[in-house]
């Protein structure tokens, strides 16, 4: 089983203007309501490739409840933690004519102690020898730092397998915790070290440095340029599929969906390595917030080894 766990999930509400003129009045040509977080955009894409998971996280007032219906009508199970704050807002304004947008984002509700252990005793119940848990995104007030670091321990003393992608103190503490992957981008794995991008220019020596903090595996997104990955004897780069790209959002998500989906069937990370950068690539290819198909990324995945 694939569970995906998001402590500060969101409802997106994109609304579209023809453009902006501030200090007056826009109507709306037209709106979207999407599930926001990155537990969710994983559990998603495994959706799209006919994988199920189990979605987890707290969701609270209207908002946890629309989360949780939207979820269940795309078919993925959930589980949630139930609060007593309303789960966040965030809201975006784009114009259509010249392609500019604002997007707000609310802070979200405080998470109490006793839902903080709510949620902590929900993931114990159901660790089992084997399992892929998706740890991903920023954490809610109320919430310490070490939250993944304490998660990934107990998953990975279960025997089953964390994946972290998150940033900020909240990676390092992870890392340190010995999770079986870590998913960060360029900017975050430098900031995790405390490195510039001139620092660590024409040397592949950081990569290790990360290892060196605890985690088994390290996959670095380069966005169009494809992804690093490093494991304890092997270091290399793959290149991303040819895609005319139309939205990146969401993409970097993709990605660990397919790397899970891989990694859970017994593939070694370089075997995975390919599919992700293709959900990846599939993704960055829709238009707004559509993820990329099971064709679409078997498809791309066969450009990639012919």
């Amino acid at each position: 089983m694939i569970y995906t766990l998001t402590l500060n999930p969101a409802v997106d509400l994109e609304l579209q203007i023809s453009d902006f003129a501030f200090n007056s009045v826009a109507r709306a040509q037209g709106s979207r309501m999407d599930c926001g977080g990155k537990g969710f955009n994983v559990s998603r894409m495994l959706r799209n490739l006919d994988v199920d998971s189990t979605a987890m996280g707290f969701v609270g007032g209207l908002n946890g409840q629309r989360l949780t219906q939207a979820l269940a009508a795309m078919g993925i199970a959930t589980h949630f933690t139930e609060i007593a704050g309303e789960t966040r807002t965030n809201v975006s304004v784009v114009a259509h004519d010249s392609g500019q947008h604002i997007k707000v984002n609310e802070s979200g509700p405080e998470i109490t102690a006793a839902e903080l252990t709510a949620l902590v005793d929900a993931v114990q119940e159901r660790l089992s020898p084997g399992d892929w848990w998706v740890l991903g995104g920023s954490l809610p007030r109320g919430v310490p730092d070490t939250i993944y670091a304490d998660l990934i321990q107990r998953i990975e003393s279960a025997g089953a397998h964390a994946v972290l992608d998150t940033s900020g103190a909240a990676l390092r503490a992870g890392c340190l915790a010995g999770p079986t992957l870590v998913k960060p981008n360029v900017e975050e794995a430098m900031q995790l070290l405390g490195l510039s991008a001139a620092d660590v220019s024409g040397s592949d020596d950081w990569a290790s440095a990360v290892l060196g903090l605890g985690p088994k595996n390290l996959v670095v997104s380069l966005g169009k340029d494809g992804a690093l990955y490093a494991t304890a004897d092997t270091l290399a780069a793959v290149q991303s599929p040819s895609v005319v790209e139309s939205n990146p959002i969401g993409a970097g998500d993709s990605m660990v969906a397919g790397l899970v989906w891989k990694l859970s069937t017994g593939a070694s990370l370089p075997e995975a390595m390919p599919w992700g950068l293709a959900c990846g690539a599939a993704t960055a290819s829709r238009r707004g917030t559509e993820l990329g198909s099971l064709t679409q990324v078997t498809d791309l995945v066969a450009s990639m080894t012919s």
